[in-house]
């Protein structure tokens, strides 16, 4: 396959792409550069090792950048710290030739591609499920309230303007007070 042929491929692959699927290439990339850039230092190609280092330093500040931190709560909070360890170390690679870093944010990286492998592999499963249910919760008939069983007769028994057959009637503001009506 020639290389503009290739590009196409992978640009109609971008394109058609579910978001989970996205971020699995995302994470796969980032992981292939650092290990292009460990190849580069056994190699002592320093041009190279840059290279791919800055891509997958690029990648991470994107999946970071792009974090939803008002729906994402507390995953989008750690998933932030932890890119942000990860923005730290990176630069490490370059300064110290050092091929034991890229090996540790592929650690770090490798979980996170995997379950975002295995959730773009379920595909539209999940928000179809979803959606199943609730079709069904909504076919539903409407369940009407039951009315609550009278109260015990030691609760009411021998109290001023309390029946047996007290019920509640309503709430006041605060929703703790019940006005008992008989």
């Amino acid at each position: 396959m020639s290389n503009a042929a290739s590009q196409q491929y992978l640009t109609q692959q971008i394109m058609t792409a579910s978001p989970a699927a996205l971020m699995h290439m995302l994470y796969d990339k980032a992981i292939n550069s650092l290990r292009e850039a460990i190849q580069a230092i056994e190699n002592n190609e320093i041009e190279a090792r840059w290279k791919a280092n800055s891509r997958a330093l690029e990648i991470v500040s994107h999946m970071q950048g792009t974090l939803d931190m008002e729906k994402g709560g507390e995953i989008a909070k750690n998933l932030d710290r932890l890119f942000a360890y990860i923005l730290s170390r990176l630069p490490r690679i370059d300064f110290r030739n050092d091929a034991q870093v890229a090996r540790e944010v592929i650690g770090l990286l490798e979980p996170l591609r995997d379950s975002w492998r295995e959730l773009a592999a379920q595909g539209d499963k999940p928000q179809r499920e979803a959606a199943r249910i609730a079709s069904e919760i909504a076919a539903r008939p409407a369940a009407t309230p039951a009315s609550p069983p009278p109260m015990p007769a030691a609760m009411t028994s021998g109290r001023p303007g309390y029946a047996n057959t007290a019920r509640p009637t309503g709430s006041s503001d605060d929703g703790k007070r019940v006005t008992l009506s008989a």
